[in-house]
């Protein structure tokens, strides 16, 4: 990581670029969520923002939800949840900033903030043909977990043990 970048918590102004960004990367495949609902997948203990110094240049927003289980995209969470498992909802890189490694920097940031919380698993949809991204995180597939068409065709519920 640059001296200037670093992982923090997400602050209330951050919320525009998070949205801008997330608008971004999925209004074109149908999955853009929309501010409000975006904040209700953000819990502040899990979900953080990479600042590189000059702007955001990514976010990561991870909520405890049940195992097997994962948000409705067309509505927001209506409260918390109490589970042993960590749902990684949404990690987006700002395009100028991906593959550089800073995707997986976030992921093993989760993983490390999760353990002394005592989750035991973190879970994903993986959208838009990034399970090799995700397996290569240490993400396993589970097809047996029906996702409904709202993540999209090529949608993969996926989950990886705290260690």
């Amino acid at each position: 990581m640059s001296e200037a970048a670093r992982l923090r918590p997400i602050e209330d102004h951050d919320w525009p670029a998070i949205t801008t960004l997330e608008a971004h990367t999925y209004s074109g495949k149908g999955l853009a969520e929309g501010p409000e609902t975006l904040r209700t997948r953000a819990n502040p203990d899990t979900s953080f923002v990479l600042d590189t110094g000059g702007g955001l240049g990514g976010y990561l927003l991870a909520l405890p939800y049940p195992d097997g289980s994962f948000p409705d995209l067309t509505r927001p969470e209506a409260g918390a949840c109490r589970s042993g498992n960590l749902h990684l909802h949404d990690l987006v890189i700002a395009p100028g900033l991906r593959a550089r490694g800073w995707g997986r920097l976030l992921v093993r940031h989760l993983t490390a903030i999760a353990r002394p919380q005592r989750y035991e698993r973190i879970s994903l949809v993986s959208v838009g043909a990034t399970e090799g991204f995700w397996a290569a995180c240490g993400f396993r597939p589970h097809p047996q977990v029906a996702l409904p068409g709202s993540y999209g065709p090529a949608a993969v519920y996926m989950s990886s043990e705290i260690g």
